[in-house]
């Protein structure tokens, strides 16, 4: 892999954490349905399913990134 494709794979992980960020609140937002305690709690959950991708793709960013250093 060139160097230059590593860097456009670090970018898209750090763009897709950032994504990941605006659809743990839409999903949040989104699926609270009708109020009740049981779609709100189905909400949450969602949420907070997005919401854990967040890290790992800025991980990911940064090991890309690091790793494109790393090459000649």
């Amino acid at each position: 892999m060139s160097k230059n494709m590593i860097r456009f794979i670090s970018n898209l992980c750090l763009v897709l954490g950032f994504l990941s960020i605006v659809g743990a609140i839409f999903m949040w937002s989104i699926k609270r349905g009708d109020g009740s305690a049981e779609a709100l709690a189905h909400a949450e959950r969602w949420g907070i399913f997005v919401g854990l991708w967040v890290p790992s793709f800025f991980a990911l960013s940064t090991r890309f990134d690091r790793y494109a250093d790393k090459m000649q």
